[in-house]
């Protein structure tokens, strides 16, 4: 992993962009602290997917408990009824 001050990435962007491409990770800091991450775009696809793979599990895995809470399935906001009193 490479690490560069947001200073020094704003003079070699093109260059720390051709180096997270080719798969390595740049941590951008401020102050010494890091602050952001550049990385590929298949690096991020995949980390995105991991977590939405491990969201369709887990709602797989509780869909018992969370039909059990008795909430409307349908959004308020996409077909209101304006006969129902939010409140009641």
């Amino acid at each position: 992993m490479c690490t560069t001050s947001i200073f020094e990435a704003r003079n070699n962007f093109s260059a720390l962009v051709k180096s997270a491409e080719e798969g390595e990770v740049v941590a951008l800091t401020r102050y010494d602290k890091p602050v952001a991450v550049l990385l590929s775009y298949a690096d991020y696809e995949s980390k995105s997917a991991k977590e939405k793979d491990w969201l369709s599990e887990w709602r797989l895995s509780h869909a018992d408990e969370l039909d059990d809470i008795g909430l409307e399935v349908t959004p308020s906001r996409e077909c209101p009824d304006p006969n129902r009193n939010p409140w009641d």
